[in-house]
């Protein structure tokens, strides 16, 4: 029976690294796979591309988009080994509940990749889904300045000061975002006084 993961981490673990090595491993076998990722997200050339260089075209979703009926029309049950899913936590409440259908009904497995907070700590709507849905929650790891595990998306301006304010969603990478253990986040956000 197909299962719906969610692999979640901060910024800078790997998250999309590790997809791309999933998807490696169904191909290298001779299975069909079908990449996503959010079409907000246009930093890369590729669809998808991890900081160390790994890369892939995938199709790219937007909140519009009905991800079960994509999937069945293109490939079908059959034909189709594993969903890959970057960026989910730009998913919508519904685009999570189609990736559990397609594991549910189609018997796909889907592979979901993505932020679990933002840079105030708040959940992204796609990820407090698939934190309550999902049938297996993988947590990679991101490494803090301390040493300790970095949890926490901490966002910077053009001189590196922390920011507190704004929309939830800003597409950046580390020119923008630091991953920082709890502690250092609320220190760098004042939280603690």
């Amino acid at each position: 029976m197909a299962k719906l993961y969610f692999y979640y981490a901060s910024m800078n673990a790997g998250k999309s690294t590790t997809l791309l090595q999933a998807d490696f491993n169904y191909r290298e076998r001779g299975m069909a796979t079908m990449l996503w990722t959010a079409a907000i997200d246009t930093r890369a050339e590729a669809p998808i591309a991890s900081r160390i260089g790994l890369e892939a075209e995938a199709n790219r979703y937007t909140p519009g988009t009905n991800l079960w009926r994509q999937v069945m029309d293109r490939h079908g049950a059959q034909s189709l080994a594993c969903v890959l899913v970057d960026e989910a936590q730009f998913l919508t409440a519904t685009q999570v509940w189609q990736c559990a259908r397609l594991a549910d009904e189609a018997d796909i497995p889907v592979l979901c990749y993505g932020l679990r907070t933002d840079f105030r700590g708040d959940l992204f709507p796609g990820s407090a889904v698939l934190l309550g849905i999902a049938d297996a929650l993988i947590e990679l790891k991101a490494v803090c300045h301390c040493g300790r595990k970095a949890t926490m998306n901490l966002r910077v301006d053009a001189s590196g000061k922390a920011v507190g304010e704004g929309a939830q969603t800003e597409i950046g990478g580390n020119e923008r975002y630091v991953a920082l253990c709890r502690r250092h986040f609320s220190e760098a956000l004042g939280m603690w006084g």
